[in-house]
């Protein structure tokens, strides 16, 4: 295993959190927070020591790691991080155990939202503007890796090939660089568009720079306790729908537009997911005629971000079904994706015909494309399907152990692989995470990361570690 060349490569996802904890220090210097000041300080300190020390650590090594030192690098830059992130939580006064500190900030960096704290408006704004942050790196770390290193030939199992044609090579540092600076400055103007139309909106500066950071990840985190306690109009509401769509469409869908790019060509995927979205909202629609709160629901649980304006009783099992399904394969959405469950209809419709008319020809392109579902994206696709189920099952068993009920037990599981946070749409909002088992709370973490990154990258590593190969 080539650790230096890890090292030197974890280096560089330390910065970005020594900048959050700079303009944090700046923000409480400005308003007056100097009580919670000591502990953004404390973060960049500790952030840059461990950020240089692995830089230099790493400086002379080759710079080139292959896939599977690639996932080792990916579950270190999560846990690190997460470290990193927690710090203010630990140091701050609201009394957060070591344990806790490092469940709100998994819950942060994978864009789940599950948290620790039963009542945001006590918090301070430093710490609400922290979580927040915290979301954004981590939906845009996820960004990089899928487009930098879950674009390997070798093992395709996010098969991000499938819906973009892209750079004909990622091995180049020049194509890296360009790639990695694109998806920052999109980000960035993403961000800080929703941000500006929420402003213009009406709704107060600190919640729509909360808001903005929180949706452009897919986030669940809140400034509030409720949403209803921010959105109100439908401007705002619209607004708030439009930034849940930028979440689940390709995110290369941006860099074509940017670029006056032909779309219809490139992102079939996004029309179909369009196309399920109304579909999806039409199903509930006639007998629950909600208006744009229901058209929330149903794109905030297809994006996986879970937050909503209504308390849906008889409709959460539909809610979290919607949330397996997830958005594009190149987006900061879980879940199982829209293309793979297409792959499998596809294929398992495509054996019917033949057994009905064996001189039938078979159409394997994906959603009528120019590119071929091949047979390993049909072996992929429904390993995933079956990974999928496996964790739920591993998860759920872990979590029925604690005091919250089977049925809870099996949401929460459905909510932590698709990192979704628990709100009134699953009926899940009354539940106490700080109370929770140690063995939950553990189990919640790690499971957390295997729903970003998915369970067959484990299965990839300890084949790694056991065969040597």
């Amino acid at each position: 295993m080539n650790f230096k060349s890890i090292s030197y490569f974890l280096s560089f996802f330390c910065f970005p959190i020594s900048f959050l904890a700079f303009i944090n220090i700046l923000y409480a210097s400005y308003f007056d927070y100097f009580l919670s000041i000591e502990a953004y300080f404390t973060t960049l300190i500790v952030s840059l020591s461990i950020g240089f020390g692995l830089l230099y650590y790493g400086k002379n090594s080759q710079k080139k790691i292959n896939f599977i030192e690639q996932l080792f690098l990916i579950i270190f830059t999560y846990f690190l991080t997460a470290f990193l992130i927690l710090i203010p939580f630990y140091l701050s006064n609201y009394q957060v155990t070591f344990l806790n500190s490092l469940f709100e900030s998994v819950s942060g960096l994978t864009g789940t939202g599950f948290t620790i704290f039963k009542n945001i408006k006590y918090l301070d704004p430093t710490l609400i503007l922290w979580r927040s942050s915290s979301q954004w790196i981590g939906g845009l770390y996820f960004l990089n890796f899928l487009i930098i290193i879950f674009s390997s030939k070798k093992f395709n199992y996010k098969m991000v090939s499938l819906t973009h044609s892209g750079e004909s090579s990622y091995s180049s540092k020049e194509n890296i660089k360009n790639n990695i600076l694109k998806i920052f400055i999109y980000y960035c103007v993403l961000s800080f568009g929703i941000f500006l139309l929420f402003n213009i909106s009406g709704i107060r500066l600190f919640n729509s720079l909360n808001l903005s950071m929180s949706l452009i990840s897919g986030g669940g985190f809140l400034p509030t306790n409720l949403l209803a306690n921010i959105i109100s109009t439908h401007f705002q509401k619209i607004i708030f729908i439009i930034s849940l769509f930028i979440a689940m469409f390709n995110f290369y869908l941006l860099f074509n537009i940017f670029d006056r790019k032909v779309l219809s060509r490139e992102h079939k995927e996004d029309l179909y997911l369009l196309f399920l979205s109304v579909i999806l909202i039409l199903l509930v629609y006639l007998n629950n005629n909600s208006g744009l709160d229901l058209i929330i629901s149903v794109i905030s649980s297809l994006s996986n971000s879970g937050l909503t304006l209504i308390k849906s009783d008889n409709l959460s099992l539909y809610f979290l079904f919607i949330t397996i399904i997830g958005g594009s394969l190149i987006s900061n959405t879980s879940g199982i994706k829209l293309t793979r469950f297409y792959i499998l209809l596809k294929i398992a419709s495509s054996e019917i015909i033949k057994l009905i008319s064996p001189n039938s020809i078979i159409n394997k392109t994906i959603f009528s494309s120019d590119r071929k579902i091949t047979d390993d994206n049909v072996k992929i696709s429904f390993l995933i399907f079956i990974s999928f189920f496996l964790s739920l099952f591993i998860l759920s068993s872990f979590l029925v152990l604690d005091d919250i009920g089977f049925e809870k037990s099996f949401k929460l599981s459905i909510l932590t692989l698709t990192n979704t946070v628990n709100s009134e749409l699953f009926n899940m909002e009354n539940l106490n995470f700080s109370s929770l088992l140690t063995s939950s709370k553990i189990s919640l973490i790690i499971f957390m990361i295997i729903g970003k990154i998915e369970l067959i990258s484990i299965f990839l590593i300890f084949k790694k570690i056991l065969f040597k190969d």
